[in-house]
Order: C-alpha cells, then structure tokens, then sequence
C-alpha cells in the first residue's frame, strides 16, 4: 500500500471515530448540565436561608428570579441534550450492529457507547488487548457495510 492510500485511510478512520465519539460526548454534556443543576440547586439552599423571598431593589438584591431564569434555561438545556443523546445513540447503534463479525460489533459498542477503555474490553471480552485493536481496526474498516453505503447517511438522522 503506498503513501496516498495509507494516508487516506488513516483520515478516513479519524472520521469515523469522531462520528463514533459523538454519543458520548452527548453523555458528558448531560452529565455536565446535571452538574450545573445541581450546583445551582446547592447556591439556592444557601440564598434561601437568608432571604424571605421578596423583590428587593439593585442595592441588595436577595431576589431569587435570576437563579429561577438559569434554572430554567439549564433544564431546558439538558432536555435537548438528552434528546440528541438518545437521537445519537439509535443512529451510531444502528451503524455499529451493521457490521457482521459479532467481535467487531462488541468492540466498537463497548469502546463508543459504553466508553470503555481497551483493556477493559479485553478483560470483558476474554482476548488479549492486541486482539481488541486488531478487532477495532478490522470494525473501522467495515463500518460502512450494510444497507447504507457511507458513515455520513448514518450521520444524516442526527
């Protein structure tokens, strides 16, 4: 294989696995807002024990509409976030049972929708970590098989 191919694949791959990462980086986003939330929750508790609740003016504004206003526009956040999660996850899903070696299915559902490392694929899957990348790599390569004939159409319901 000369230069120009491996050089292609390698770009063609980094695509893929970009594609592949993106329902996990919807789970870090959920996580993340949730966080948020539940921070903002801990900073209400704390105003809530000083403040009766009524409208001050700007001088020593103990009023709780600004923390209500974030609170909202972050819960709506994170139902978006969560919708596309779940959008991304049937899509990739679908792309990853497409292929037709069961191993290559495994390693890709374990390493992109259950974010898991490669030694703990091997450990889960009882072959050597060598095994899983060779496993992942032949699993990047017949990503495209099935139905739908480019990574992208499987992209398209996101």
């Amino acid at each position: 294989m000369d230069q120009k191919n491996l050089e292609e694949i390698r770009t063609e791959n980094a695509r893929k696995k970009e594609y592949l990462r993106g329902y996990r980086d919807h789970v870090r986003m959920v996580n993340r807002i949730e966080a948020e939330l539940e921070e903002i929750r801990e900073i209400k508790t704390s105003i809530s024990a000083s403040c009766d609740g009524m409208p001050r003016g700007s001088s020593g504004q103990k009023d709780l509409s600004g923390y209500m206003a974030t609170f909202d526009m972050l819960e709506r956040e994170l139902l978006e976030e969560r919708y596309q999660r779940i959008l991304a996850w049937q899509d990739i899903s679908r792309c990853i049972k497409r292929l037709r070696n069961r191993y290559e299915n495994d390693v890709l559902f374990y390493r992109y929708i259950k974010g898991m490392e490669f030694w703990e694929i091997a450990e889960k899957m009882g072959f050597s970590e060598r095994q899983i990348f060779r496993f992942h790599g032949r699993g990047l390569a017949h990503l495209e098989q099935g139905p739908k004939k480019d990574v992208s159409e499987c992209q398209s319901n996101l």
